[in-house]
């Protein structure tokens, strides 16, 4: 099947193109047109803060239960000044009108309570909530926080700031830029040419461009946060540039070995190809286990991000084979000009990711290199290829002998390190990060400072408490419910209660607003000591029904539903990735030591993580505001992505590893040739996904940066550490026990071959050169059908 994939798409590329071109543009325009509906709602169903919900959507309309957000502002003359207030006055009446919003002023009846009353802002810090219609997304509520924004008086002394992450702005990334600037050079080390650096950036960008927008159109039917895309983004880049060089990789090999273009395509198609299609079904397969969490938040990242995963592996398969064939024996050729080019389009494309204006200004000399590049000699000239060693001459082989050679101190020493870099999981705190986290420069982090100073920092986080009543004279125990409430230690203040109906009331509604901030530790302790000991003892023997909500009540309840399921999701997407790689390789012994080194690995990345996002060490290098706690979500995606993708290395490795040792049955030398052959790759491909991935750390959002980071570090140790150290050690400590698997098992497991034939494909009769790039023309007809060789055979060597 795999053959004839690669060769129909090989012999109609140009229909290929077209499908793939007409799939961009018909995506991209359906996204554009109806753009996104990206939700984040973090409710779990059946917790105490949804029945708070409940009761305020039934009896209050719900008012303070949807998406929110504040105006903040501080006047030096304070806030009663005239032109302070007449400024503010009128911009309030200004986002008023704003369709969606409705707006309760600090200079409204009753909006005196939205003043400060003590420390040194008393009197000179105010704000006015923003409640918006719970029926807006995300995209929504971002451009009207920026409409808001605009609407922001200039006057002396009055300082205006836009609060919560409601409004605050959502800007595209662009710091993937910086990733492909960084595989642009790379890839050009690796290959030796500037036309097989392109193909599998241009596979990864068209699988990429339908992925971001097929989960644009995918948000309208189930709920998926704005980040979404970027997480998306982030792993069809990874994932596709490091298919893609997988197969030019296997290409490049089959035709420096004398095969034909067109033969050359499919058999790596066919061999390199079928192992791309496995590891991308496991990536998949890792992602679509958050469906087990049960969550509509959760399994909508799972979702959009194993779509884009699923987009680049096609285009592996279908869109590179027609790319090879455009190519033809050019993708050896490298002109002077084609490398100059190159080189100053990845400094630009580095310029527009870090957003230093002056490296644009490569773009156009690139362009005009180009151009020159067709008159003037020298950069007409094509650029020597360097003569490759043989196998066991390389670096890695030599390396592989030396760990070999010291089996136990390699062992023991990566594991002692990863277990080192492990330790901080051991504090791992999970729930969400604040305002308080956002960029010091942001409005939405001077709002918060100001809320924090005039009011305290818990007002940035009030609780909800709700009562339905059993009859309306429990109304009398409301009073009793207060006093145990302010009572409380870390409770700063609570209202009295307001009734839905002062004649009959059937629900009452307290707003408590606690002395720490939403992320602190102490807060979370607060709920649970407000709903295991401080409510219940207030309300006995009444016909109250309490509930404690709000939003970060519901943050708790979100964290403690996604904690406690989190062995469940390990635990299946460990077994699976053991099952399979039991089928794929026979051997018992080699998948147990995937899954204890992938975890391994991934413990290290967490423990990292969590050092600098939890802890706050090297807070100002990944341009972070303090420290606090892990997203609940982040772990179970991280486990998912990185667990998939090491599924990727191991495979490619060990499989070859294993061809090695079924064709000589040495399972010394195996192992050194095995890795000799593959880590040029596998290390090419693991610093172009690291590069990609830690790119995203320049990104302002905390959650990116730490899925940025978290999958960057966990891509370096999982292609050093592990691959290079610890499994050609271990390899050598077992031996021929490797491949051991009981009969039984064996008759047991389906076979599953993710190689494919070991044979080398049949070669041309005249052996053909493919640095000439006028050997064959191949591109001259529309179905891909040869021609005859126009130029005199020449001796071909294997190449790299």
């Amino acid at each position: 099947m795999f053959a004839r994939i690669g060769r129909w798409s090989y012999r109609h590329r140009r229909a290929v193109l077209g499908m793939w071109i007409a799939a961009i543009v018909v995506v991209a325009v359906s996204a554009g047109t109806l753009g996104g509906a990206f939700r984040a709602e973090q409710t779990i169903p059946g917790g105490e803060s949804v029945k708070g919900f409940d009761v305020i959507d039934e009896y209050f309309e719900g008012a303070g239960s949807g998406q929110s957000g504040t105006i903040v502002f501080r006047a030096d003359a304070g806030v009663d000044d005239p032109t302070a207030q007449a400024a503010m006055e009128d911009m309030f009446d200004e986002v008023a009108q704003i369709d969606g919003v409705f707006l309760t002023s600090p200079y409204s009846r009753g909006g005196e309570r939205q003043i400060a009353v003590d420390g040194p802002d008393a009197g000179k810090a105010a704000y006015a909530v923003v409640d918006l219609d719970r029926d807006l997304d995300q995209s929504d509520t971002a451009e009207i926080g920026s409409r808001i924004d605009e609407l922001r008086p200039e006057v002396e002394g009055l300082q205006v700031e836009i609060g919560g992450q409601s409004l605050a702005e959502f800007e595209p990334p662009e710091s993937e830029l910086i990733g492909v600037a960084f595989a642009v050079v790379v890839l050009i080390f690796a290959f030796g040419s500037v036309l097989a650096m392109g193909l599998p950036i241009g596979v990864a960008v068209a699988g990429v461009g339908i992925g971001i927008g097929s989960i644009t159109l995918l948000s309208h039917v189930m709920q998926m946060p704005d980040f979404a895309t970027t997480l998306g983004a982030m792993i069809g880049l990874g994932v596709g540039i490091d298919y893609a060089l997988f197969i030019v990789s296997r290409h490049r090999e089959n035709v420096h070995a004398g095969t034909s273009i067109e033969e050359s395509v499919v058999a790596s198609i066919d061999t390199a190809g079928r192992a791309v299609i496995f590891a991308g079904l496991t990536v998949v397969v890792s992602l679509l286990g958050l469906l087990l969490m049960g969550l509509p938040f959760v399994s909508g990242l799972g979702i959009g991000a194993a779509t884009t995963v699923a987009i680049t592996m096609a285009a592996s398969v279908t869109l590179l084979p027609a790319f090879l064939g455009f190519a033809g024996g050019r993708i050896e050729t490298t002109r002077v000009r084609g490398l100059v080019a190159a080189g100053l389009g990845a400094v630009a494309l580095l310029g527009v990711g870090l957003g230093v204006e002056p490296l644009m200004f490569a773009a156009p000399l690139a362009v005009l290199v180009l151009i020159a590049g067709f008159f003037v000699g020298p950069l007409k000239r094509e650029v020597p290829r360097r003569e490759p060693k043989p196998v066991r001459e390389t670096f890695w082989y030599r390396w592989s002998r030396v760990v070999q050679h010291h089996p136990w101190i390699s062992v023991l020493g990566a594991t002692v390190v990863l277990l080192v870099l492990a330790i901080p999981v051991l504090s791992l705190r999970l729930g969400f990060s604040d305002e308080g986290n956002f960029s010091e420069d942001t409005t939405t982090r001077k709002a918060y400072d100001i809320l924090a100073d005039g009011f305290g920092p818990g007002f940035n986080g009030p609780f909800v408490i709700t009562a339905e009543l059993g009859s309306p004279a429990d109304a009398e125990a409301l009073p009793v419910l207060v006093d145990a409430l302010r009572a409380t230690a870390g409770v700063a203040s609570v209202s009295p209660p307001t009734l839905n109906d002062a004649d009959t009331p059937a629900a009452a509604l307290i707003r408590l607003i606690p002395t720490t901030s939403p992320q602190d530790e102490a807060t979370v302790d607060l709920v649970g000591e407000l709903r295991d000991n401080v409510v219940p003892a207030a309300v006995a023997g009444t016909g109250l029904e309490v509930s404690v909500s709000g939003s970060v009540a519901a943050s708790i309840d979100f964290t403690d539903y996604l904690a406690g399921r989190l062995v469940l999701f390990f635990g299946v997407v460990l077994s699976l990735s053991f099952v399979l790689l039991m089928a794929v390789f026979r051997s018992l012994l080699v998948p147990v030591k995937a899954v204890i080194m992938n975890m391994l690995s991934i413990g290290a990345a967490y423990g990292i993580v969590v050092a600098i996002f939890q802890w706050g060490w090297a807070q100002d290098v990944v341009g972070i505001s303090g420290g606090g706690p892990i997203e609940p979500f982040i772990p179970m995606m991280m486990f998912a992505i990185v667990f998939g993708l090491s599924m990727d290395y191991e495979v490619f490795l060990l499989s070859r590893i294993k061809e090695e040792f079924d064709r000589t049955g040495d399972a010394v030398n195996s192992v050194a040739d095995g890795l000799a052959a593959t880590a040029r790759v596998i290390s090419a491909a693991a610093a172009i996904m690291v590069v990609v991935f830690g790119s995203f750390v320049f990104e302002d959002d905390r959650v990116v940066k730490l899925f940025g980071l978290g999958l960057a570090v966990a891509v370096f140790l999982d292609a050093t550490l592990v691959r290079m150290l610890l499994v050609p050690a271990t390899m050598e400590l077992l031996g021929e026990r490797n491949w051991w698997l009981p009969r039984w098992l064996d008759r047991l497991l389906p076979r599953i071959d993710v190689e494919g034939p070991h044979e080398a494909p049949s070669p041309v009769l005249e052996p053909v050169g493919v640095a000439d790039a006028t050997l064959r023309d191949e591109t001259s007809m529309p179905h891909g059908n040869q021609t005859t060789s126009r130029a005199r055979p020449i001796d071909v060597s294997p190449r790299p």
